[in-house]
């Protein structure tokens, strides 16, 4: 091999690993954006979860209980202050990530979830585990969730007759507090709802 034939190869080497370090760090980009999806849904951080998300991001779940679909970063904001407010303990770990970045500024990922959730207005605990798929698009150097879709595996739901006895509660002062001390009403709940086709790869839903 020729000189300039071994100045090349190491120059396609040296591109080709720095095309690697630049799909690792994205990847571990996308994964921060989950990890602190999950962190500002669990304590109420209003203002970190709008930092996550897209302005036009879109939410879709199908699930036991709820099913329905959010559109635009205010709205899922909205849902966020109504779902982790102070009359409830929320938990939710995502983890087995798998992250595709399908171009310069766009990466899909699969997140594993188990949720736990302690419901004293609405008089349960929810339970259960569910695949997270969502598309990422980086915005101004910004990796930020523009779709989501929610696919569960499996929920229970039992009845909770009265409060555990609870050393630590965190939303209580940091979560909003609903009006009143009645029964909030059910979580909503569209039968008929499905995720739109089209909007991601093939996954639970279509199989």
């Amino acid at each position: 091999m020729s000189v300039e034939s071994e100045i090349q190869a190491l120059r396609d080497e040296v591109q080709s690993l720095r095309a690697e370090v630049d799909r690792l760090s994205a990847i571990e980009a996308v994964k921060r954006v989950k990890h602190k999806y999950w962190r500002c849904f669990d304590t109420a951080d209003l203002s970190g979860m709008a930092e996550v998300l897209h302005e036009d991001v879109h939410l879709s779940v199908e699930a036991g209980i709820y099913s329905m679909a959010y559109e635009g970063r205010d709205a899922y904001v909205q849902m966020v202050k109504d779902g982790a407010h102070a009359d409830m303990i929320s938990h939710h770990n995502g983890h087995h990530a798998e992250i595709d970045i399908v171009s310069d500024d766009e990466a899909i990922g699969t997140w594993y979830l188990y949720d736990d959730l302690y419901e004293f207005r609405r008089g349960m605990r929810l339970f259960g585990t569910a695949f997270y798929r969502d598309r990422y698009v980086r915005v101004d150097g910004a990796w930020k969730i523009r779709y989501s879709q929610f696919h569960r595996i499996y929920e229970i739901r039992e009845a909770l007759r009265e409060r555990p006895d609870i050393t630590y509660h965190y939303l209580a002062t940091h979560g909003h507090k609903h009006e009143g001390e009645v029964d909030l009403a059910p979580y909503p709940k569209d039968t008929g709802y499905r995720h739109p086709p089209g909007k991601m790869p093939p996954f639970l839903d279509t199989k």
